[in-house]
């Protein structure tokens, strides 16, 4: 017995884990649903500590080049320490809450390339860690974003590409240390314009909404006309029409600019 608990502690015959979401489909500010597995080794096992929480590769600016880097935006203790048993399966349900400004990875059922965010597990055994798979989830926009989107969509705007990158952007109530960038591809009528940039930034009662148009290196800057930031409630977005609000703001700077 001795020998195999030995074996165990270095991760042979030890309990493994598994995790598995009930619902994955979710709105920010709503909860993921789902439950850890936890199937017992050859000798029963102490477990000091289970853990669920949420995770997000994103682009981080390092010299000449962009790397990518696992971020853990949300972490959830369930429950203390606990003994499984050698062969049996304990199970323990859970509910991680979505961050406000968690970023959108699906839209119209469409799943956004390069946006990687799951739930991870850690399982601490002996003071050492047991991390699971990344379990993908599919966060879909809020009413009021998804009003923004159709917005574009209106306008002709065709979607490019999204990303999420680590930094923070001024005058925002961002919290967390990334945010999310959604690329659209203009129509014809917008000539001169390259791309517009739209960034969510939410939490229980509003959102701000961040436009950028010919996105140049380096910080955002709200002196430049090709930047405009503005706050959308989640109860009364209903009440503007959008469409015209974005194109109003799109012919002011392309009139100023001679691009149409």
């Amino acid at each position: 017995m001795g020998f195999k608990k030995l074996l165990a502690s270095m991760g042979a015959g030890g309990a493994s884990v598994e995790t598995e979401l009930t619902e994955a489909n979710v709105v920010p500010g709503g909860v993921v649903q789902g439950e850890v597995r936890i199937q017992g080794g050859s000798v029963d096992q102490q477990i000091e500590g289970l853990s669920v929480g949420l995770q997000a590769r994103v682009e981080v600016e390092g010299g000449d080049q962009e790397v990518k880097q696992d971020i853990e935006f949300s972490k959830q203790r369930l429950g203390g320490a606990f003994v499984v048993k050698a062969g049996a399966v304990h199970v323990v349900p859970f509910g991680l809450e979505i961050p406000w400004e968690t970023p959108v990875t699906t839209i119209e059922g469409q799943n956004l390339r390069g946006m990687d965010i799951g739930v991870t597990t850690e399982l601490e055994i002996a003071r050492a860690v047991d991390s699971g798979d990344l379990d993908p989830i599919h966060v879909h926009p809020l009413p009021a974003q998804q009003a923004i989107l159709d917005a574009f969509v209106q306008l002709g705007f065709r979607f490019k590409s999204a990303d999420m990158e680590r930094g923070h952007i001024r005058g925002t109530r961002q919290r967390l240390p990334f945010y999310q960038e959604i690329e659209f591809l203009p129509p014809q009528q917008y000539r001169g314009l390259n791309q517009v940039e739209l960034t969510f930034v939410a939490d229980d009662r509003e959102m701000d909404v961040i436009l950028e148009m010919d996105k140049k290196p380096g910080l955002f800057s709200e002196s430049s006309d090709s930047y405009k930031a503005f706050k959308v409630d989640h109860e009364d977005f209903g009440s503007t029409d959008w469409a015209a609000y974005l194109n109003q703001w799109l012919a002011d700077v392309g009139g100023r600019r001679n691009w149409l």
